[in-house]
């Protein structure tokens, strides 16, 4: 499965032939450097291990620092392995959008927006637990009951509660390539694709 690393770099639209107004995603795929290739007889499966986008080098562990010597590249910051990708590729090269350019459809995986420590009702549409009569106050967000008292006396795991939301691996397959600029490493897919901008995000034929 061949693919490439690259950022969201924002939304936009554009307009069809026949006048639709299509709401697009814009991406910069690549370039990327292969710094390692793993084969069958030295590492039990075929893959490539790409990277993307320059990191200094003070803020990169030096053994870091001496694997992507080995590739004759910069340090990087996203580092991704793609298993059984087409193509003939060795040490330190340069892969760029131009893989793309006879596909129609790819699949586009990244991180969703991170919202923090939220409550039940944002983070699982609860309704709260009601009007405030009989004395009660300050409950219109609050979970409710949790469980039993003398059976189980605990509670079960998978109960939904407050808790961290977001900043979760999300997969978009399918997704239509709208416009594709090969030399400037662009692409433009239709639709949204998860997390914010400037977020990593890898794409797959």
């Amino acid at each position: 499965m061949a693919g490439l690393l690259g950022k969201k770099i924002g939304m936009t639209s554009i307009f069809s032939a026949d006048g639709k107004n299509i709401p697009c995603t814009v991406l910069q795929v690549g370039p990327c450097v292969v710094t390692q290739v793993k084969t069958v007889e030295t590492d039990g499966y075929n893959a490539l291990q790409l990277a993307f986008d320059d990191a200094k080098e003070k803020n990169s562990p030096k053994p870091l620092i001496g694997h992507f010597k080995k590739a004759n590249t910069t340090p990087k910051r996203f580092i991704k392995e793609f298993k059984n990708f087409q193509g003939e590729y060795k040490l330190g090269d340069v892969i760029t959008a131009e893989i793309f350019t006879e596909d129609r459809y790819v699949d586009v995986t990244g991180f969703s927006k991170g919202k923090g420590f939220q409550g039940v009702v944002k983070r699982h549409g609860f309704s709260g637990v009601g009007g405030q009569t009989h004395g009660q106050h300050n409950r219109l967000r609050a979970p409710g009951s949790l469980g039993a008292s003398s059976f189980p006396s605990r509670v079960l795991k998978g109960m939904r509660m407050a808790g961290r939301t977001g900043n979760k691996k999300v997969k978009v397959i399918n997704m239509e390539i709208v416009k594709l600029f090969p030399e400037k490493n662009i692409l433009v897919v239709k639709g949204s694709v998860p997390g914010p901008k400037g977020s990593y995000i890898i794409v797959e034929k």
